[in-house]
């Protein structure tokens, strides 16, 4: 029996739920005996009960693509789709995917210092700024202020919430998927919010995606070697998303992040790119079945 794991109790709950559905239809459609598992505390006395052949991980966000689920299975020796154990936990914190992957050339928003102050923010840099959770997914928590002023209390985020600040990068978002080490197109995202945020991400209608994106060749050719090179020097399997935002007016793109676990709802990135490049949606989902291992 095939386990599909979704849910659980962090931000991302509701879009782990959406994808777990879309990823259950496809594999029922091509045959897999396949069931759904919201994903609570007693997971591991769930998997014993269950003794599921492999799982699919639909988990998004803390718990499901920071290693520890990858650790549990790896335990238990039930082969999981997506990347293992470290590919995820250096991935989810984006700090340490900087560090991780700098040295290659790839090019990052630069990390602002900080201090709080009776429980404000205080970035060491005038202008526009991001701050955002070091290791939170789908936007969740992300701030764009245009200056210290318009930055929200510490309060605004959980209590166990590590922070960090990047400068604002103004321009175009782009993202590219890489499947099974190949990266395989590149999308632009535009919507009328200031960033691709939560709403615009699972919303439909909160953003319209052009693939190929319409951008040169020379920016194009910049993201798909770079998300194959963060796919690949991480160590991810399966499939990958790599986010990055084009400063035309500078002309310098930049890596935000790299996502080991991207969506898998109706109106996510990958299953549209791998429509694109003739991969449907139930093909998708068995090939990432299909390779299915543990560490």
């Amino acid at each position: 029996m095939t386990l599909i794991l979704n849910g659980g109790w962090t931000a991302e709950a509701e879009v782990s739920r959406n994808s777990g559905k879309a990823c259950l239809k496809a594999a029922r459609e091509e045959g897999w005996n396949a069931e759904l598992l919201e994903v609570d505390r007693s997971l591991p006395e769930h998997l014993i009960a269950l003794k599921p052949a492999r799982v699919f991980n639909a988990l998004h966000g803390q718990m499901g693509e920071d290693g520890n689920i990858q650790g549990l299975l790896n335990l238990m020796d039930i082969p999981y789709t997506h990347s293992g154990l470290l590919a995820s936990s250096i991935a989810m914190d984006k700090p340490a995917t900087k560090h991780a992957l700098g040295h290659l050339g790839i090019v990052f928003p630069d990390d602002i210092d900080f201090r709080i102050e009776d429980d404000r923010i205080i970035p060491d840099s005038g202008g526009a700024v991001v701050v955002k959770p070091r290791n939170d997914g789908s936007s969740i928590g992300v701030v764009i202020a245009r200056g210290a002023d318009h930055i929200p209390a510490v309060t605004f985020w959980p209590d166990d919430t590590a922070l960090m600040v990047e400068p604002y990068i103004p321009g175009r978002e782009l993202t590219v998927a890489v499947l099974e080490g190949e990266p395989l197109t590149v999308t632009e995202i535009t919507q009328d919010r200031a960033f691709y945020d939560y709403e615009a991400k699972y919303s439909s209608g909160g953003s319209s995606h052009q693939l190929p994106a319409d951008i040169p060749a020379d920016i194009f050719d910049c993201c798909m070697e770079w998300a194959h090179l963060a796919h690949q020097h991480l160590g991810c399997r399966g499939v990958s998303r790599s986010d990055f935002r084009w400063d035309h007016e500078a002309g310098q793109v930049y890596m935000l992040e790299i996502n080991t676990q991207p969506g898998m709802t109706a109106t996510s990135l990958v299953p549209e790119q791998a429509a694109y490049c003739g991969i449907p949606m139930n093909e998708l989902v068995t090939r990432l079945l299909e390779a299915a291992q543990c560490d």
